[in-house]
């Protein structure tokens, strides 16, 4: 027995550790894919990007991470997740750094599809591991500290890009974030190791292949579901900090403030509601309910406080918006990946996030361009706010009426 809770005390450090580690990657993968955002102001202008440009550069990203998703997914389900999370990091961390050397618009593109096909693995991979490793009564607070790195992700993007770009310009906001993030590689490798050695694909007879997958509407919904709750919070990634400074007339520092306010209010609320959920859990609330209640909460948050951003006079409201942004988005991001492993459990989970993310995904593809014409060709943001505050909106109706009883399914 003593021996048994010694292992047992071992292989929780072994799995808490690998969850941190993942945590981090997301907000590496996040500062990372944030960094063309940050660098807007400056890359736009040196580049001779038009608004629809930079759109296409922003959506060439999710032209090739919404289809790999499926791939790596798959690939999750039946090779060692741990080794396809390794490469999938490497390849975006190289990525970026070249992307300090783009000198115009085609080879900006390139260099974003590769950092797509990268990123691919983070949501497939993580939920992969946590469907696998993480029981139900710690599923918040382990996709909670995911759902925080997503936050603190473009919080420290923006903070040390921010400090970056005002003090050495635009590339090197890229060659830096590259290489920190391949550093990661390095605790990866031994935290890892005991995981990478025990671990077996699923076996042929159990496999659920993504074709059987996509025969089930739950999937589908849920990913009608997930391209509402991205559509909003891409806008804002990628838009905010040049709206900020170009249409509203604040300085990068004050746009540095704002907008990291937004992502420290998401992280913060992300942990909270992640330890709060298992709380509940574990006192006997229905887990699949639990987290549809906060799924709407957030999409109602996050829709309102994107109208408000458009309309907000001064600087003290805008970061009200902004911190209601963050609450409403750091819900979400903790309960979206938390509900795919339920429904999927630990034998199908990697492949049904491919899918789910992927076409999840499509609103990163589309969205960008959108919003390029709406500001080109209608003469201002304020439609580009409107179209992401209604989606944000459908999303809670559709969270509360279409997404069915949240279970895990027999597949």
């Amino acid at each position: 027995m003593a021996t048994q809770s010694i292992e047992s005390r071992a292989g929780g450090k072994r799995v808490t550790w690998v969850v941190v580690l993942i945590a981090l990657s997301v907000l590496l993968n996040y500062v990372d894919r944030g960094a063309i955002g940050v660098a807007a102001p400056l890359m736009k202008e040196e580049l001779g990007l038009s608004a629809t440009g930079f759109g296409l550069a922003v959506s060439a990203f999710f032209w090739v991470y919404a289809p790999a998703c499926l791939f790596v997914g798959w690939l999750c389900d039946r090779f060692c997740v741990y080794r396809v999370f390794a490469l999938g990091v490497a390849i975006w961390a190289i990525s970026t750094a070249l992307t300090g050397f783009a000198g115009g618009l085609v080879s900006l593109i390139i260099l974003r599809l590769f950092l797509g096909l990268g990123e691919s693995i983070a949501f497939p991979g993580s939920t992969k591991i946590f469907a696998a490793e993480v029981p139900a009564e710690r599923r918040g607070i382990a996709n909670a500290a995911v759902a925080a790195a997503i936050a603190f992700g473009p919080a420290v993007g923006v903070l040390a890009g921010g400090a970056i770009l005002g003090e050495w310009g635009w590339r090197p906001v890229f060659w830096i974030f590259g290489a920190v993030t391949l550093l990661w590689l390095i605790p990866w490798q031994f935290a890892a190791a005991s995981m990478r050695a025990r671990a077996h694909a699923v076996p042929a007879s159990e496999r659920v292949s993504i074709r059987q997958l996509l025969r089930v509407p739950a999937l589908w919904k849920m990913s009608v579901v997930h391209f509402l709750s991205n559509y909003g919070f891409y806008f804002l990634l990628a838009w905010l900090p040049l709206y900020l400074v170009n249409t509203r007339g604040y300085s990068i520092g004050e746009m540095t403030a704002l907008t990291t306010l937004s992502f420290m209010t998401q992280g913060v609320v992300a942990l909270a509601g992640g330890w709060l959920s298992d709380r509940m859990v574990a006192r006997g609330a229905n887990e699949g309910e639990v987290r549809r209640w906060l799924m709407v909460a957030g999409q109602l948050a996050i829709g309102t406080a994107t109208a408000g951003i458009a309309v907000a006079d001064g600087y003290a409201m805008l970061a009200v918006w902004l911190a209601l942004a963050g609450f409403g988005a750091g819900l979400i991001a903790t309960n979206i990946f938390a509900v795919g492993q339920i429904f999927a459990g630990p034998r199908a989970a990697g492949s049904w996030m491919g899918v789910q993310n992927a076409l999840g995904n499509i609103s990163g593809i589309v969205g960008p361009i959108v919003t390029g014409l709406i500001v080109d060709y209608l003469g201002g943001y304020g439609y580009a706010f409107a179209t992401a505050a209604a989606l944000s909106m459908l999303g809670a109706l559709l969270w509360w009426r279409m997404i069915p009883e949240i279970r895990t399914l027999d597949l």
